[in-house]
């Protein structure tokens, strides 16, 4: 067994990639299923239910992404996001968070979930230490939800859910909306007007070229400042300072002081000299950037005996080799041909 040498969070310094960003921020995908099939993440025609996902054996431990976080902390990561996948299939989940909130140097732990089985766990969750909850609601129309669900989905589990989430003391959370032309940008209004003045903030998301399976079409994008537009006509908007500068949603308060809202500009406003976020996999492998076409494998290494200095040092070998800014070249014809990873694999 790999012995694990204490290690304070001070002892190395922070690795910074080419580019000079540092790694903050971990996204962990805890497996690779999911118990819906959105077609911007995991088309059913591609992942139909008889489709092979990884098996127990091939996924990280709980153990084991304990210590990897704890050595990612040594590096500088301060925050910690649980992602899938849903994530809330993943057996015991409460008890990964509550080693995790125990991790030296973590500031910020949070989850990421489609809600949908959110109502049964997520006064365990709070219990164990979570400290954020980020919910996917691309829309409130019970219809189009369980068309965007693959058929999988009601809306009515979600906002339960939510309910759940704040009667276990969650307090506010980040509703993520991922916006098509066509499909659902017709729904953002009556979505703000749900959840204005609740404490909760609704976020917009441009539809991505992630992955090669989501049939991707650029004039299915809804542009963040046509979307901007449109509210700040129904309700007028007051941009606000970032919480911190490496935040990838621009933020606006509804003037008349009913909370706020924001947008998440990947395809019109590329924000990639500000990313200090790396993904891990549910099988162990460190990507650098959500458009990533291959990852490094940590899992190997983990369970060859690595010891926790070994382990700090390969990731800091790939963060400081990092270049990627897939979002401000994705019109390179190159960058557009090359296979990247699904999202699913890698949490969003």
């Amino acid at each position: 067994m790999a012995t694990t040498i204490p290690l304070r969070v001070e002892d190395a310094p922070a690795p910074r990639d080419l580019r000079g960003r540092a790694l903050t921020d971990l996204r962990i995908s805890v497996l690779d299923r999911c118990n819906f099939r959105c077609p911007y993440c995991m088309p059913e025609e591609q992942y139909p239910r008889d489709h092979e996902f990884l098996g127990k054996a091939d996924r990280l431990r709980f153990e084991e992404i304990e210590r990897l976080a704890r050595v990612f902390a040594r590096l500088g990561v301060r925050k910690l996001r649980l992602t899938g996948g849903e994530p809330l299939l993943r057996r015991e989940l409460p008890e990964l968070v509550r080693r995790l909130a125990g991790v030296p140097g973590i500031e910020d732990l949070a989850l990421t979930t489609n809600g949908s089985l959110l109502a049964a766990q997520a006064a365990a969750l709070r219990a164990a230490g979570l400290g954020r909850i980020t919910l996917s609601l691309d829309t409130l129309d019970a219809a189009t939800f369980r068309t965007l669900s693959g058929g999988r989905g009601e809306v009515a589990d979600v906002l339960a859910g939510i309910d759940a989430a704040v009667d276990a003391g969650f307090g506010r959370l980040k509703i993520n909306c991922v916006v098509m032309r066509g499909i659902n940008d017709a729904h953002a209004i009556g979505l703000l007007e749900h959840f204005r003045g609740s404490g909760h903030v609704v976020r917009f998301i441009e539809y991505m070229d992630v992955g090669t399976c989501n049939g991707w079409q650029r004039d299915r994008v809804v542009p963040s400042a046509e979307l901007r537009a449109r509210i700040h006509a129904r309700w007028p908007l007051v941009p606000l300072e970032p919480d911190h500068a490496s935040d990838v949603a621009r933020r606006f308060a509804f003037e008349d002081g009913r909370g706020e809202t924001g947008f998440i500009s990947s395809v019109s406003a590329p924000f990639c000299g500000d990313c200090t976020r790396a993904r891990l996999s549910a099988d162990g492998k460190l990507y650098t950037c959500l458009f990533a076409s291959a990852g490094h494998d940590l899992r190997s290494a983990l369970r060859a005996g690595a010891d926790d200095a070994e382990l700090a040092r390969l990731v800091a070998a790939v963060w400081t080799a990092r270049a990627d800014r897939y979002s401000e070249v994705r019109s390179d014809a190159a960058a557009i041909a090359r296979e990247r990873i699904e999202m699913y694999a890698i949490g969003g």
